[in-house]
């Protein structure tokens, strides 16, 4: 696989995970909104640590499950290339959020 398919698939799983990031968190901004704010003491613990659960599944699929296959299929070095490109968009795109909430305040 050449470098630059393997850097357009790091930049376009680091999307994903920012895009499920995105959406978890507008979830969680609205969910006292949609579901009331009373205080549900068995319910909510249960529920974020599954959410917890479901989002290591979600972005642990984004990040690793294209390496793990390419690993597996013999390609080595394209695997550990690819993990690393999508670590570096990653790292990229902290870095933009951090230069937006700096610029922001």
């Amino acid at each position: 696989m050449k470098n630059s398919k393997l850097v357009k698939w790091g930049i376009i799983h680091s999307i994903g995970v920012l895009s499920y990031i995105i959406l978890l968190s507008l979830f969680m901004n609205n969910a006292s909104r949609w579901f009331g704010e009373e205080d549900k003491e068995i319910i909510t613990p249960i529920v974020v640590l599954l959410l917890f659960v479901f989002s290591a599944l979600v972005t642990g699929g984004l990040v690793l499950a294209k390496p793990i296959m390419l690993y597996i299929d013999g390609h080595k070095k394209e695997s550990v290339r690819l993990l690393f490109y999508t670590g570096l968009s990653i790292f990229v795109l902290i870095l933009l959020a951090s230069l937006v909430l700096l610029i922001s305040k």
